[in-house]
């Protein structure tokens, strides 16, 4: 193995020694491998849509109750709102949907919304619950 001066190897990961180290060819031309989808990425993305009317995105307000993500890349997460009466109770969900399609590997984005269990201030995070007074 040849080293260059002032650089470190770097640590593999178990994913990485498992995944294929190219794409496959075909006549087409070569397809690029499959992304894995990150649960930590999609959950960065769903801290971006807020809440119009509370200065908290809506995975810290503990809206989110699941996501899951299939080998394909499709992601279904369900959410809940504060109420049923939520004015944001249209445009919510497809902003979620919207964020969540960003994320690279995401094939397709799907939530629903659920009402049970209802959702309540004890869902809050802690960073939650100090941005809005509420400790």
């Amino acid at each position: 193995m040849r080293r260059w001066p002032g650089r470190r190897r770097r640590a593999v990961s178990d994913d990485a020694k498992t995944a294929p180290a190219h794409g496959s060819w075909t006549p087409d031309g070569e397809v690029p491998p499959p992304v894995r989808v990150s649960e930590d990425a999609v959950i960065t993305m769903l801290k971006t849509v807020f809440d119009p009317e509370i200065p908290v995105d809506i995975y810290e307000l503990g809206l989110i109750y699941a996501i899951e993500i299939a080998d394909d890349g499709q992601v279904k997460i369900e959410m809940t709102l504060t109420t049923p009466s939520c004015p944001s109770a249209q445009e919510l969900p497809g902003q979620v949907e919207e964020a969540v399609r960003l994320v690279p590997g995401v094939g397709d984005a799907k939530v629903e919304v659920v009402w049970d269990p209802p959702w309540d201030q004890s869902r809050m995070s802690e960073d939650a619950r100090l941005a809005l007074n509420m400790y």
